[in-house]
Formats: structure tokens, sequence, C-alpha cells
């Protein structure tokens, strides 16, 4: 049975829950109306799985979580609004350490909250499998991601040779469950003059996708946007998929755009990776791509990230020990797909490695 606590300052709230958890079977609850009542509950007993809302009396759930990630770090499935405000909180209690989020039900609670019932079960079990980690302030990563030059497990000389000093190519990046944390350790570890441009597709609603952007073009020294139209893609910027749509890489001259498009109905996840890398293919050399597998449910892009390296790419798969969840990196390492295996710490340093970018004396990273 997997024991989860619900946090939420709503009765009607913390009913429904209780209720659509033990309904569903092989789940046990307790409920808590805000973030003190959930650490004490937490003193007094051990659960698998926390769901938190943020805004509460007493203690917030920001509050609440950092407490429970310094201490005692738990799974965490945050519950909360898809507004922008709400977006930018949940942004920051993924950062915090935070597993997962479902969207808040609005209007009449006890119609709506059918509506997320897959959903919330699903990321429940996948948390109680999860593996948070001991937070670390933001400020305290970035200073870490700028300051010390990250572990690598450089590939060898022949693994890396197909790309060629100056060759114009494309860094493609897969990421779910757990991608907002990954991307603050590997994104600001990456120098302005960062040679190739980097695509991500991170499951998203579209809600949260342009909240995140602006958060990571803040502690980065890359340009990051989001992707609201086709937009020609340079070198030092990163560009991140909108939300509840998908993202293909199309021709445009000598160069290459990233061209949102609807959500096909043919992938489970959005913005889909799947779909991402493939275009890559259809209109690039895979010895001009690197596919970078993150932490995340599922298995979205491991085929085709596997095809590049198949075709003479360069594919990253995150290790299992760095993962919040193990799913789409093991599912491209199952398919031989992975040209290195790495802890997430050590990715920036090997594309850095790939592409010929090193560090001066002063510790500083410079494109050579």
């Amino acid at each position: 049975m997997i024991k989860v606590l619900v946090v939420d300052d709503s009765a009607l709230m913390r009913k429904h829950l209780t209720q659509l958890l033990e309904s569903a079977g092989g789940f046990t609850t307790r409920a808590a109306r805000n973030g003190a009542e959930a650490l004490a509950a937490l003193e007094e007993a051990e659960f698998d799985v926390v769901t938190l809302d943020i805004n509460m009396p007493v203690m917030d759930g920001i509050t609440c979580l950092s407490r429970i990630m310094t201490a005692n770090p738990k799974p965490v499935v945050m519950v909360s609004s898809l507004t922008q405000e709400g977006a930018a909180a949940t942004l920051e209690a993924l950062s915090l350490g935070a597993v997962d989020y479902v969207q808040k039900p609005d209007g009449t609670i006890s119609l709506s909250i059918e509506v997320i019932e897959r959903e919330l079960i699903s990321k429940i079990r996948a948390a109680a499998r999860a593996r948070p980690r001991r937070a670390l302030g933001l400020r305290d990563r970035i200073v870490q991601a700028r300051d010390r030059e990250a572990p690598t497990r450089a590939a060898s000389p022949s693994v890396a040779s197909g790309l060629g000093a100056g060759a114009r190519g494309l860094v493609l990046v897969g990421v779910s469950t757990g991608g907002p944390g990954a991307l603050e350790d590997i994104l600001p570890r990456l120098p302005k003059n960062f040679p190739w441009p980097i695509i991500v597709a991170q499951h998203m609603p579209a809600s949260f996708t342009g909240v995140f952007a602006r958060r990571m073009n803040d502690i980065c020294d890359l340009e990051v946007i989001e992707v609201a139209r086709q937009t020609p893609v340079e070198p030092g910027v990163v560009y991140l998929a909108k939300g509840d749509a998908d993202l293909l890489v199309t021709r445009r001259g000598a160069g290459y755009s990233a061209t949102p498009v609807p959500a096909s109905r043919d992938h489970i996840w959005h913005p889909s990776v799947e779909r991402l890398v493939e275009s890559a293919l259809d209109v690039a050399p895979a010895n001009r791509l690197i596919g970078v597998q993150l932490t995340g449910m599922g298995h979205d892009g491991a085929a085709a990230m596997a095809n590049v390296k198949k075709r003479g790419g360069l594919t990253i798969a995150q290790d299992e020990a760095s993962c919040v969840v193990f799913g789409m990196p093991a599912e491209l390492i199952a398919r031989g797909g992975a040209s290195v295996i790495l802890p997430c710490d050590a990715i920036a340093g090997q594309l850095n490695s790939w592409l010929g970018v090193a560090r001066d004396q002063g510790g500083r990273v410079n494109a050579r």
C-alpha cells in the first residue's frame, strides 16, 4: 500500500482527494490542513508520497516543501492552479525538489475532480518510486554550476570525431518528470557562446512553458526563449517548446527553424520528444545532432534518439542515480541508443567537450 499525506486547506478538496485515492485501491491516506500540520504528521508517521497545495494559511506549500526537502526528503506532488501565478509557484516547487504537479480543479470540485483522477493516481504511483533529492537553494545551484567544472566522463576521441570543428548542428533535449531541476543543473553550465542551438521538449502545459523559459533565462548565460511561432535557430540560444503543442525542426535556407505545430493525436506526451527528434533527422545529417534524454516517465523520444546514434549522431542518457524517474533514459539505454550514460551534473561538461568548449585559466568557459 502507498501511504499518502494529503495537504490542502480546503476541507472539500481534502475529502475528495482522499476518497479518490482510497477508492482506487492500493492507497492509504491521511489529511492535513496546512504546512505546519503536514510537518507534524511527517514527524509522527512515515509516508511514501505527499500531495501539497501551495496557498494555505499558517504555513504555505512552498515553505513546507522547503522544510521537507531539507530535513527528510519525500516524494511530493504539487496540486496547484495553472494560472501564471500558480505556474511560477509550482516551478519554484519543482526547483526545490517536488517530483511532479497536478492541476487543481476549477469550478465545482465534485464534478471536476474526476478530470484529474487518472493523472493524479498515475503521478502519485510514479512518485512513490521516485528519488527525491535533498534541496539545494536555487542560488546555491547556480553558483555551483558557474563556479566549478562539472565532472565529465568524456567519450573517446573516436566517438566525438564525427562532429567536426565549426560544423553546424543541433542539441535536442527530451525531458519530463523532474525536468526543471535537471535543466537547472545543466543549462547554467553552458557558455553564452555555446556553438550549437539547443532545442528542448519538456512535457509541460502551455501556461508553464513561458514562465519556465523566463525563469531559466534569468539564471543562464545562454538566452532561453519559449517558441510560440516559427523561429530561426541560432547558436547560444535555448529554444523551449511551447506546452500543449509539438515542435518540429524545419529547414530554413542553410540553417534551421523551430516550428510549433498542433499536438499530434498519435503521440501520448507533449511537447513530443519523438516528433522533435524525428523532424531533425529529416532535415539534418545525424552526425550533426546530439540527443540528450533526461529524467521522465515513459519512453518518449527513446526510439528516435536511438536512431540518431544508429545513423552516426551522439546521444547522452542521464544515469539512474541522478534521475527523479528513470523511465525515458532507461528506454534509450535498453535500445542501445546511448553513446554515454552520465549523471546530471556531468552532462554540460560532456556537451562542452564534444563541441570544443574549454575553460580558460580563470575557470571561465569559452568556445574554441
